[in-house]
C-alpha cells in the first residue's frame, strides 16, 4: 500500500479485514476578537463518514497529552499506541487516514504512527471532500472493531523539541522550515503570542502542497517546491505541529530521509520572549 491512496483504491479495499479507516477531523471555528479555536470533528463524523471509518479524536481524545499547556502535545509512545490499539489498530493492520480539511490533521496522525514505529499507514488523497465529490456512500454507523495490540518501537528523532530547534539556528547542516502562509512567516500578522518566524527558517507553506481540489500536487511539481539535500536533517514547524506534519509527510514520500516535526511549534516558541523571532517588515523581535 502506498502512503497516499486514491478514493478508487479505498473503495475497492474498504472490506479488507486488516484495513482500519480513521476520520481524523478537527474543525476550526472563529473566535470573537479574531483568530480561531479548534473543535473536535466528532459531531460531523456522527452525521456521516466513509463507511467502516472510526474516529481518531486529536482534540478531545487520548491521542494528545491533555495535561500539557500546548494544544495537541504528543503523549508518550505507550499512551499513543494504547489509544490507537483501542481504535482497532494492531501491529499487522493497514491504516488509512482522512479528514475534512486539507489532510493536515490526518498527516499529524500519520506522523505520530510513524513516530511510534508503524509504517503501514496512508492518507486518502483529497480526504472526505474527494469522496463526497464523487458521490460515494456515507454512513452514520460507528465503527465496531475489537481492540488490538500496537507495540511501540519509538523513533524519537522524528519529533524535535525547543532545544534542538534553538541549536539549529546556527547549524548550517539543519534545514528549518516554516510551513505557515507567507504573510505569517513574514510577521505581517499572527494568531500566536508574537509575530514572525524562527531565525534561519525558510518558508514552504503546507497548503501549497495541494491543488485547488485539495489533492496533492503531482510528485514532479512537489519535487521542484521542496529543494535541498534529501539526506540533511530537516525540521518543520507551524503553529501547533499540524500543517508541519503535512510538509513532513510530503517530504518523506519524496525521499527526504531525516525529517522531524517541531510539534510544539509557535505555540511554545512565540510564548517565550527569550526565544528569537524575525519580523521581516520591521526588525528582529
Amino acid at each position: 500500500m502506498d502512503s497516499l491512496i486514491t478514493t478508487d483504491w479505498l473503495s475497492q479495499h474498504l472490506n479488507d479485514p486488516d484495513l482500519v479507516l480513521l476520520d481524523c477531523s478537527v474543525n476550526q471555528q472563529p473566535k470573537d476578537g479574531g483568530g480561531f479555536h479548534n473543535v473536535s470533528g466528532h459531531a460531523e463524523y456522527d452525521k456521516g463518514h466513509i463507511p467502516s471509518a472510526g474516529f481518531a479524536d486529536l482534540k478531545d481524545g487520548e491521542l494528545c497529552d491533555a495535561n500539557s499547556p500546548i494544544e495537541f502535545a504528543v503523549p508518550t509512545p505507550e499512551q499513543f499506541c494504547a489509544a490507537m490499539g483501542a481504535l482497532g489498530i494492531g501491529d499487522n493492520s493497514k491504516v488509512v487516514l482522512y479528514d475534512t480539511s486539507y489532510s493536515a490533521w490526518a498527516a499529524r496522525v500519520w506522523w505520530m504512527l510513524r513516530w511510534v514505529g508503524f509504517d503501514r499507514a496512508a492518507l486518502l488523497d483529497g480526504g472526505l471532500k474527494a469522496w463526497n465529490d464523487e458521490g460515494r456512500p456515507l454512513s452514520s454507523e460507528p465503527a465496531n472493531r475489537s481492540a488490538q495490540q500496537l507495540t511501540p518501537v519509538p523513533r524519537p528523532q522524528l519529533i524535535a523539541d525547543r532545544d534542538e530547534v534553538l541549536a539549529s539556528i546556527d547549524d548550517n547542516s539543519v534545514n528549518l522550515i516554516d510551513t505557515l502562509p507567507e504573510a505569517m512567516y513574514r510577521g505581517e500578522h499572527t494568531i500566536y503570542a508574537r509575530p514572525g518566524h524562527i531565525p534561519a527558517a525558510s518558508n514552504t507553506c503546507g497548503l501549497d502542497m495541494l491543488d485547488e481540489s485539495g489533492r496533492y500536487r503531482p510528485d514532479d511539481e512537489l519535487q521542484t517546491m521542496l529543494k535541498g539535500d534529501r539526506n540533511a536533517r530537516c525540521i518543520t514547524y507551524c503553529g501547533g505541529g499540524i500543517l508541519a506534519s503535512l510538509n513532513a509527510f510530503t517530504m518523506t514520500r519524496l525521499g527526504f530521509t531525516d525529517v522531524a516535526v517541531y510539534t510544539a511549534s509557535l505555540q511554545e516558541w512565540a510564548a517565550d520572549p527569550g526565544l528569537p523571532l524575525v519580523v521581516e517588515t520591521t526588525q528582529n523581535t
